[in-house]
């Protein structure tokens, strides 16, 4: 493998305008490109929007929703991979043959779609259908996956897309600043958000505090240090409906170092040069290397009530 110039992105969607966020991830991929980046990542459902997707009927929802590969939002983003030679991930509802409605995370090239993964554990509308496959794919001869939003906070997700091959993991996010039973959780006030010229420091004291980034940091680090993969982060910047978020899109590395993190309230992006030897060197290759399967296999294995609680949703 040889070195990969990667790129995270954050901005500030406008729910249902596909027309407008497709424009903002093309100027984003563009400057990208002229700056060296061969991949451009973006956050969860970025093409159509997400937290407004909760209010929507299941028509409505439907309606938003796209068929892949021919749906018209796949085929801009290839046009956009193809113009600005750029790989480009991005987020939007996907339609299949029967009408079920997914939370899909793509990868596309010039070519079009190398990729698509159906979020696991999606929980934003009761019609969503959840995904039932890890999503393992190649960039520039590195082994790729994605998770998107809630699928990294089950760590056996993330294990499981390391055992399947990926080094690189795309984690785009729709998340942080909402309510939860942990300390310090809840909604940053959307007049912080406008405010923000005026006033950067009350915001950046919420964002970076324990509704926010804080929060992050208790796990994301440890997800890529754990399992010796680069992780890619993503999430918006701003509203996203009536919530705000708090960006803090960031690349970081096998041994939990954050190599690159957006910092600015603007719509932007960040990137790094993700290199193979520390695959090797990180810690987390060789715990992999000593686990002992034959002591909680049957303990993985055994079938148990899922349940998915959100407490923002409730």
């Amino acid at each position: 493998m040889e070195n990969i110039r990667i790129s995270t992105a954050q901005f500030e969607s406008r729910s249902g305008d596909k027309s407008y966020n497709l424009a903002v991830i093309e100027r984003l991929a563009q400057k990208a490109s002229e700056e060296g980046s061969q991949v451009i990542a973006f956050h969860e459902c970025c093409v159509t929007g997400y937290s407004f997707a909760r209010k929507l009927s299941g028509a409505q929802l439907l309606d938003l929703s796209e068929k892949f590969p021919g749906g018209n939002s796949v085929s801009r983003l290839t046009e956009i991979a193809g113009k600005y030679n750029m790989i480009v991930l991005a987020g939007l509802f996907e339609r299949d043959e029967s009408n079920s409605v997914y939370n899909t995370y793509v990868c596309v090239d010039e070519n079009g779609l190398v990729a698509k993964h159906r979020k696991l554990h999606a929980f934003i509308h009761p019609d969503l259908s959840t995904g039932d496959s890890y999503c393992i794919f190649e960039i520039n001869g590195w082994k790729c996956g994605i998770l998107i939003c809630y699928d990294n906070n089950i760590i056996e997700n993330v294990r499981a897309t390391k055992l399947l091959g990926a080094d690189i993991i795309f984690m785009p996010h729709v998340t942080m600043c909402t309510p939860s039973t942990r300390p310090g959780a809840g909604f940053v006030d959307k007049e912080l958000w406008e405010n923000r010229e005026l006033d950067p420091t009350s915001l950046r004291l919420e964002f970076d505090g324990m509704k926010g980034r804080s929060w992050l940091m208790k796990w994301l680090p440890a997800r890529a240090y754990d399992n010796a993969i680069y992780a890619i982060f993503s999430n918006p910047i701003g509203m996203d409906d009536d919530q705000v978020k708090n960006g803090c899109s960031m690349i970081i590395d096998p041994f939990g170092d954050i190599l690159a993190e957006c910092r600015s309230f603007d719509d932007s992006f960040v990137a790094a040069t993700i290199t193979p030897g520390k695959l090797q060197q990180a810690g987390g290759s060789r715990y992999i290397d000593a686990r002992r399967p034959e002591l909680y296999k049957e303990v993985l294995g055994e079938e148990h009530q899922s349940s998915q609680r959100v407490a923002w949703m409730k």
